[in-house]
């Protein structure tokens, strides 16, 4: 059959289940043959109507006539009209979270933050682009009274295009750093596509946060823009138009205070470490105080959230060292505060592990030599770096300092040491590089 959307949607409230892996089929669910680089979902098309599929949604016209097919002109776009389709059956607040880093740790602490007060729907993983966008909101139910949705992008207009998706109500750019400077075409240009949520929310009326720590944000606010703002304040008040909190402590957690409706100070001891967490946190206190969540659950969810996914989280090794494994991705600006991270970790001894950073384009050289540096002048008692880029930066064979093209020999070398509990083990690296696997025991 040939579809246009409403009619998809009537189909779709029927059968309210989306896959797009066909591996993946379970029975009832509608598949949509989405086409990559290497696969082109409409092959696997039949099969999946095999596999329990109610409809395939395909947009190959060779495929033979089936009444299961739903034939379309693109099965992505149709995908991303359908998701905006069904967004709009719902009023409540759509939070969009985006920036250069932090984004899926903020996006963790807001929604336990808002889910201790509301049913909160939220982004899974980081399924923050073309396709995990709209799959995120097609999942939303008339149960949910608050969305919160992780935006990721790594080339020009497509922060607009999600925004376009998801018609956000409210939205947060946690930061403008040097990730995706490839993509993008540099640093300008990220922050021109981070400006891109602020443009699309002042057009629509929404709402901004805006953390005023934070450079760059407010040169790229709207005229006009809602904004709330927020920000560190060590002895926060009541009188004050904005959200202030406190830095109580970070030995290594952080701690961290702000007012309740009283006046009185409410201190949550948290699970994260580094300082640069510390604005992941005043973003979700103070997402969290504009939407009236008590005080109280704001440190309870504060207190209970864990990190996982090899984002600041800390490991016990087998000789006792803390493992920091921030091994999920890496940029130049993500990198630096990790390194500070490490340095600030009360551990006597510090090894730091870093894998090269991708997605630089031609500030490649420069960025590596740069953090190279900053590595070496931290004085760690051991720098380790695994990857081309930080290989060839090591002609001198410095002292402290040893490196390896790959995991292999970086695991090899790891396996070697003989740590103990008052040695704390940095991995940071981008992706691609997969240094958690430095760890595996073979």
């Amino acid at each position: 059959m040939i579809a246009n959307i409403e009619n998809l949607y009537q189909i779709f409230k029927k059968y309210p289940l989306i896959c797009t892996d066909s591996r993946k089929i379970t029975e009832g669910v509608i598949f949509f043959a989405l086409k990559g680089a290497n696969f082109d979902g409409n092959l696997f098309a039949e099969n999946a109507l095999k596999s329990g599929a109610v409809y395939a949604v395909v947009d190959d016209p060779n495929l033979p006539r089936n009444e299961r097919f739903i034939f379309v002109n693109d099965v992505l776009t149709t995908l991303q009209q359908l998701a905006t389709h069904h967004r709009r059956q719902f009023d409540f607040p759509i939070i969009a979270i985006a920036g250069s880093n932090g984004k899926t740790t903020t996006k963790e602490l807001v929604a336990a933050v808002m889910s201790s007060q509301y049913q909160a729907h939220f982004t899974k993983g980081n399924f923050n682009n073309h396709i995990g966008v709209p799959l995120t909101l097609l999942e939303l139910t008339d149960e949910h009274e608050v969305a919160i949705i992780e935006i990721g992008a790594n080339h020009p207009q497509e922060h607009l295009d999600l925004c376009q998706i998801a018609e956000p109500t409210h939205g947060v750019v946690t930061n403008m750093g040097k990730d995706h400077l490839e993509g993008f075409g540099g640093f300008e240009g990220v922050k021109k596509a981070n400006a891109e949520v602020f443009d699309w929310l002042a057009a629509h009326k929404g709402t901004i946060f805006v953390n005023d720590d934070e450079p760059f944000l407010a040169d790229f606010l709207p005229k006009g823009a809602r904004v709330i703002n927020y920000g560190r304040q060590d002895e926060p008040s009541l009188t004050i138009p904005k959200y202030e909190i406190a830095l109580k402590s970070a030995n290594p957690f952080l701690e961290i205070g702000y007012l309740n409706s009283k006046g009185e100070m409410i201190f949550a001891q948290t699970q994260l470490v580094g300082v640069h967490n510390f604005a992941n946190i005043a973003t979700a206190v103070a997402i969290g105080k504009y939407f009236k969540v008590p005080t109280a659950r704001i440190k309870d969810a504060l207190e209970t959230y864990k990190p996982a996914n090899m984002r600041s989280q800390l490991l016990v090794h087998k000789s006792g060292a803390t493992i920091l494994l921030d091994a999920y991705n890496a940029n130049p600006s993500s990198m630096a505060l990790a390194l500070q991270t490490l340095k600030e970790m009360p551990q006597l001894k510090k090894v730091a592990i870093i894998g090269d950073m991708r997605e630089l384009g031609e500030a490649t050289e420069s960025e590596h030599k740069d953090i190279f540096s900053m590595a070496k002048s931290l004085n760690f008692n051991q720098l380790v770096t695994v990857g081309d880029e930080f290989f060839v930066l090591n002609d001198s064979n410095t002292e402290g300092v040893v490196s390896f093209k790959n995991n292999d020999e970086a695991r090899a070398w790891f396996e070697a040491q003989t740590f103990d509990a008052d040695t704390c083990v940095l991995l940071k690296g981008s992706r691609g590089l997969k240094l958690e696997m430095i760890l595996a025991e073979q």
